[in-house]
């Protein structure tokens, strides 16, 4: 039986991460064992550049963690060794450990938890397909945009139609001084005799 002072501390180490999860949306899990120090260093990197936190957690803890913040159906992913990467941002830690994941045959997703609810590998995969929030607002901009410039398309495309059918307009002409010798000459008045 555990001393209460490694009770204690295993306590704190639950507390500890509950506190810090709380405030994820989005965690993803995964097995890494296999990864080379190369290979697990690039995806530190990389995920750290994305404000994603990427830590090894005993499974135990995890599911006492994971049961204090109220998300169920995780126990099965909490087999073997498991990594976890969190965020605030929903998208960024399934963009970056599935695109490792297609890179490296050693990373295993295992699933996820998404605003508090279990997800399955498919639904991680499918959330780092989604864009990055500068490509959304493109789009959304761009989606916003496009009537008015089909609109305006059109209205030129019309109006080249009626100009070809009406012909094109004469070319005005432009107004040029006449010069000194053809300048009508002013009738001379009559002399008196």
């Amino acid at each position: 039986m555990p001393s209460e002072k490694i009770l204690a501390a295993k306590k704190q180490v639950v507390a500890n991460l509950v506190e810090a999860y709380k405030t994820a949306t989005t965690f993803v899990f995964v097995s890494a064992r296999g990864l080379t120090v190369e290979q697990d260093t690039a995806m530190r990197n990389e995920l750290r550049k994305n404000g994603v936190k990427y830590e090894v957690v005993k499974n135990t803890t995890l599911r006492l963690v994971f049961k204090e913040l109220g998300i169920e159906g995780l126990d099965e992913l909490f087999e073997g060794p498991t990594a976890v990467a969190y965020s605030e941002d929903i998208i960024a830690p399934a963009k970056v450990i599935a695109k490792f994941a297609d890179d490296y045959e050693a990373l295993t997703i295992k699933g996820g938890a998404i605003e508090g609810k279990a997800a399955s590998i498919d639904d991680v995969v499918a959330l780092a397909k989604v864009p990055d929030q500068k490509t959304l607002y493109s789009q959304v901009v761009y989606g916003m945009l496009f009537p008015f410039t089909k609109l305006a398309m059109l209205v030129k495309a019309v109006a080249e139609k009626k100009q070809e059918e009406e012909g094109a307009p004469a070319p005005v002409a432009e107004a040029t001084e006449a010069p000194a010798e053809e300048a009508p000459v002013a009738a001379e008045a009559p002399t008196e005799a």
